[in-house]
């Protein structure tokens, strides 16, 4: 393995968890796939589709995300959004998260 394959590796380790809470933080207002896709992205958070849609249905198996079938122009969207399980646990995420922010400042100062 080459260098960049293992700082590739190492960096989508990093992000896996940040993606969880940015989707959930994103999600107040529903969205369907490709706009919650170019939401985090318009952030500087630039995901690809085979990352978020298996992360949605999994957030959503998890309970933390509710979703529904829209048809808007004549095409059927599935449009995702927070449920109140998700509502509930994402302050306590953001609070880890800061938590382990300060640490981290802490440990690379």
């Amino acid at each position: 393995m080459t260098t960049n394959e293992m700082y590739d590796n190492t960096i989508n380790e990093l992000r896996r968890g940040v993606i969880v809470l940015a989707v959930l933080s994103q999600l107040d207002e529903a969205q369907y796939g490709y706009s919650l896709l170019k939401l985090l992205s318009d952030q500087g958070l630039a995901l690809d589709q085979g990352t978020l849609y298996p992360l949605l249905r999994r957030l959503e198996s998890q309970g933390l995300l509710k979703s529904d079938w829209k048809i808007e122009e004549s095409r059927p969207r599935r449009y995702y959004i927070i449920s109140p399980e998700g509502q509930e646990m994402l302050p306590r995420l953001k609070e880890e998260w800061n938590r382990i922010v300060s640490m981290m400042d802490g440990m690379l100062g």
